[in-house]
């Protein structure tokens, strides 16, 4: 859960930290508007952090088979407290200086996170029962959500605090005045410092939960022991006969030994690997997307006005309130509607309807682009685009992480969660790298990019790559309602499978 905040909450920080780092370090004298991050250092301090998470959702997936559940799961936790915090500073306040330190800590930061995707899907589905596994799950995902809310809010406050005890002009009227230095440097430190709050509170609670018995019983062999640990969970004592026949359900269940790069496991799930890893890689290339020219839609459609008429710390005001509406109004709605209907609907369905959602209200977007962008039209704009959010989350984006914590055996579980999820951060990247560039206005690039394709025919391809992803969706096994023995065929021997 932990880590599903921190990383939406690193997200939205993102955008808010990138404009006080643009506005104090790259702001050229007698320049007739602030200054903003070059494309190259934008690249570098996004592309870092998703760098850091594809490599820890790789790593910590494999370990997490390797050495069990809840012993990785708690150094991930320390990882990202640390780095949350060290985040926040740097070796002195040279442009140089802040973006190596900033950078090196938000892969580690990115590391850690990433290992939260695996672990904690795993666990939560290893410990729930199949009646409402869906929802747990989905659950722990939609944290994400209130990721992006408490992040948004951190920063209203913080500005909001700042901006009424340092009042200052807009860079208009005055340029230097306007960035408040040296007060503005603390706001963006003290916003991504705050990132360690949703992680550290889970601290307790990580260290005190035992492991989960199916790991136990399956993987390590050891029946008492899981037993033992289900006593813990359930506060009802497992008798010993129970943990007998848990010993024989794991010595049947643990007579297939292939591994990942077997023969067996490709004809079992090897297509389900193709089915996770593609669904994800698409859906994140679109939604990775969208979050990262949210700002300039927002310009756009007016909630931000150009940045030349405000001052830094205003500037970071109107962007978490922006991202704060779209939250309430639209992506946390999503994750929640999820989990109040996954072990109803199914994962398939809502699946196919978010993908087939999103690319329909992409293309309501994108076609009539120049409607929405008139004055009188905003409202209208902003509504569409929150809807796409909403379908993202009562959709692909939670049922991608819900599945491959489900469909694969136990030995392989975390490590296939953690392909599935590495294959998502690889959209991302792509999303957020290309869609930098791609949404460039073909006449009027932003300084330091070169021409694009524009916001609108970004927004066609978007529609394109959601309708891609609602193709693959049809790969995507229904896990509704069955144990997670049962949709792994984990105690189906090699001859009866053949």
């Amino acid at each position: 859960m932990a880590g599903q905040a921190a990383q939406r909450s690193d997200d939205a920080d993102h955008a808010k930290t990138a404009v006080l780092l643009g506005r104090l370090y790259y702001t050229e004298p007698n320049s007739p508007n602030p200054g903003s991050l070059p494309p190259n250092v934008s690249a570098a301090v996004n592309g870092v952090a998703l760098c850091g998470t594809l490599a820890g959702q790789l790593f910590f997936g494999w370990l997490g088979d390797k050495l069990g559940r809840k012993s990785v799961y708690g150094f991930t936790l320390i990882l990202m407290v640390l780095c949350s915090i060290a985040s926040g500073l740097s070796f002195g306040r040279t442009p140089k200086g802040v973006i190596a330190t900033l950078c090196f800590f938000r892969f580690w930061l990115g590391f850690g996170i990433g290992g939260d995707y695996p672990l904690s899907a795993t666990i939560m589905s290893e410990y729930a029962n199949k009646r409402t596994r869906g929802a747990f799950i989905a659950a722990v995902f939609a944290m994400q959500g209130f990721g992006i809310l408490f992040g948004a809010i951190v920063a209203l406050v913080v500005s909001a605090g700042f901006r009424n005890s340092y009042p200052a002009p807009s860079y208009q009227d005055n340029p230097t005045a306007s960035l408040v230095v040296p007060e503005a440097d603390y706001v963006w430190r003290i916003i991504l410092m705050f990132g360690t709050i949703p992680a550290a509170l889970t601290y307790y609670w990580r260290m005190k939960m035992p492991e989960t018995a199916r790991y136990t019983a399956l993987i390590a062999r050891n029946a008492k022991q899981a037993a033992a640990d289900m006593s813990k969970v359930l506060n009802a004592e497992i008798v010993e006969d129970d943990a007998d026949r848990a010993g024989r359900e794991a010595a049947g269940a643990g007579s297939n030994k292939w591994g990942l790069f077997s023969a067996q496991f490709v004809r079992r799930h090897g297509l389900h690997l193709v089915a996770t890893t593609s669904t994800w890689f698409l859906l994140d290339i679109a939604f990775y997307s969208q979050n990262l020219f949210q700002k300039d839609i927002f310009s756009k459609v007016g909630w931000i006005p150009p940045a030349r008429t405000m001052n830094a710390v205003e500037e970071v005001f109107r962007i978490a309130r922006a991202q704060a509406l779209i939250a309430l109004c639209g992506t946390i709605p999503g994750y929640w509607f999820t989990v109040a209907f996954i072990d109803i609907i199914g994962r398939f369905a809502i699946q196919l309807m978010g993908f087939f959602m999103m690319t329909v209200f992409m293309l309501g977007l994108a076609v009539p682009y120049h409607h929405w962008t008139t004055p009188g039209n905003h409202i209208g704009f902003v509504v569409m685009y929150a809807f796409t959010f909403f379908f993202a989350n009562f959709g692909p984006n939670s049922t991608t992480f819900i599945v491959p914590a489900e469909i694969f055996p136990a030995r392989l579980r975390s490590t296939c969660h953690g392909i599935s999820a590495a294959a998502g951060k690889a959209g991302a990247i792509i999303g957020a790298f290309g869609f930098l560039y791609a949404a460039q206005d073909p006449h009027k690039p932003e300084d330091g990019y070169s021409p694009g394709i524009g916001i609108r025919n970004a927004l066609f391809v978007l529609a394109g790559t959601n309708f891609l992803g609602m193709i693959m969706t049809l790969l995507v096994p229904e896990s509704k309602g069955l144990s997670l023995e049962e949709i792994s065929k984990e105690a189906v021997d090699d001859e009866a499978a053949a």
